[in-house]
């Protein structure tokens, strides 16, 4: 099994699914909670036997499957990971179980939602493990149907607005990074692949892709920039981050988890695995603007995120905030920083995940997501308000959790080589410090609202679903090279190939 351990964990979750049609419909969460837990026991091996020392990037990549897929192209059925995707696909084995818990309360056409979801699953593992360009495409763009499909049946009153703006906003990044690729292949350097390992390591090795110019650009800048675009899409960064806040708060509980906690987390991936790394010499051109973007991501989404009224709103445009410090680590491209960077997204994703999992437990009771709404709920909520202050904590960096190691990397790294745009970024931790905690002050404190005299606790199901990534912020706040171990040894050589 150890020689295809990378397909059963891509594909366990969509073998679920036809399981899904043969039980009961009041069945179906189980079936998919037990694919995900499956999935996560099955995948315990790769961090168990996968090597540290191995830089992996270019051709030492680990748990290798390839296989002939369409010869005439040269392309194939190639997967693999290194450092950086086995982190996010520990990040993305977690959130699963997380987000199938958060599923429980779902009533209205329970195979479909489980169906789209296990899709979703196999979809998301299968783009942190494709090493094929086509192969990587093909997942990427499957996201796109049950998601679409998750936030525009099982969503609020205006997900149908927020299901068509996703799909279009991320279908049209999606047009200009198949053209991308497609140029690549035919322009590469050597023998036409899409083997993306390949293309790094002749690139790495003095290669040139010799496109024509188009309009007046060469040709590495323009298909850097279409592919910059499309992955930037998905972080998203501003100005392409409107879809995100419209697709949050619509988005069921459980789909707002998903999304937060993995998906943004692909748009960086792609910088990582294809985009800089494809175009070193690009990205160093680009360097200073994607460090002036990321300043703007931090700053402009924590102000927006100070104004918000919407508990999902405001903790969506935390999102964009704090992805914008992933961009600063990354920009920065030294070894602090673009560590600093990955674990950001790890932390993230877990941090943020459990703040949209606490959003949905006042949600399902209260029916509404409005700050000025609440008021007092500690005394009746108590375990649910102390959950949330860690929570909130966590979001904030304190010390001792997991987003303070990680954002204290992404800043000492960016201050080496970009001091004034760091001393702005350290603006988005004060800010965000300020609508974390007034958001709490509202909510918990103050006069009880006679409304919700009776609010229920958490329940066990919802302490199942958070407890565990509490444990996580923790863990990673005390002993960060837990996870930095498997990833510093890809990131410093990647390092270097963008820096030279």
């Amino acid at each position: 099994m150890m020689d295809h351990i990378l397909s059963w964990v891509v594909f366990v979750p969509l073998i679920g699914v036809p399981f899904l049609w043969l039980m009961p419909a009041k069945k179906a969460k189980w079936i998919a909670l037990i694919a995900t837990i499956v999935d996560f026991i099955i995948a315990i091996p790769l961090f168990t036997h996968f090597d540290k020392s191995v830089k992996g990037v270019t051709s030492q990549m680990q748990f290798v499957e390839k296989l002939p897929w369409i010869p005439s192209l040269g392309t194939e059925y190639f997967i693999g990971v290194d450092g950086i995707s086995i982190s996010m696909i520990l990040l993305t084995l977690i959130i699963g179980v997380a987000a199938a818990l958060a599923s429980w309360g779902i009533s209205k056409y329970e195979r479909g939602y489980f169906a789209m979801f296990l899709l979703l699953q196999t979809a998301m593992l299968g783009v942190f493990v494709s090493l094929d360009l086509i192969l990587f495409y093909l997942f990427w763009e499957i996201m796109l149907f049950p998601m679409y499909f998750l936030i525009g049946i099982w969503g609020g009153p205006r997900r149908v607005y927020a299901a068509i703006k996703f799909f279009l906003y991320t279908l049209a990044g999606s047009v200009g990074m198949l053209l991308a690729i497609i140029a690549i292949w035919y322009y590469a350097p050597g023998e036409r692949t899409f083997n993306m390992i390949d293309l790094v390591q002749r690139v790495h090795e003095g290669g040139v892709f010799s496109g024509p110019m188009i309009f007046g650009f060469p040709f590495v800048k323009v298909v850097f920039i279409a592919l910059f675009i499309g992955f930037a899409i998905k972080v998203p960064i501003f100005p392409f981050h409107t879809w995100l806040p419209d697709a949050h708060v619509e988005a069921p509980t459980a789909i707002s988890v998903v999304l937060a906690g993995v998906l943004l987390k692909m748009g960086t991936y792609g910088f990582l695995r294809i985009n800089f790394p494809l175009f070193p010499e690009v990205f160093e051109w680009f360097r200073d603007f994607l460090i002036a973007l990321a300043v703007i991501n931090i700053v402009y989404g924590a102000l927006c995120a100070l104004a918000q009224t919407d508990l999902k709103k405001m903790i969506a445009y935390s999102s964009v905030s704090h992805m914008g410090f992933v961009l600063l680590g990354i920009g920065a491209a030294t070894t602090q920083g673009i560590n600093g960077a990955v674990l950001q997204m790890f932390n993230h994703g877990t941090i943020t995940a459990m703040l949209f999992l606490l959003v949905g437990v006042v949600y399902d009771r209260a029916h509404h997501r409005q700050i000025a709404g609440f008021g007092g709920l500690a005394s009746v909520t108590p375990v649910y308000a102390t959950v949330t202050s860690v929570a909130f904590m966590a979001a904030i960096g304190l010390p001792g959790m997991s987003g303070f190691i990680s954002e204290f990397l992404i800043l000492t790294g960016a201050f080496k080589v970009y001091q004034v745009a760091t001393i702005i970024a350290g603006l988005g931790i004060i800010f965000g410090a300020a609508y974390m905690l007034w958001a709490y002050q509202r909510v918990f404190f103050g006069k009880l609202n006679t409304k919700y005299k009776d609010l229920t606790d958490m329940n066990f199901v919802e302490l199942a679903s958070v407890v565990p990534l509490i444990i996580i912020v923790f863990y990673l706040g005390i002993l960060p090279d837990r996870l930095i171990g498997f990833f510093e040894v890809s990131l410093n050589y990647l390092s270097a190939i963008l820096i030279g």
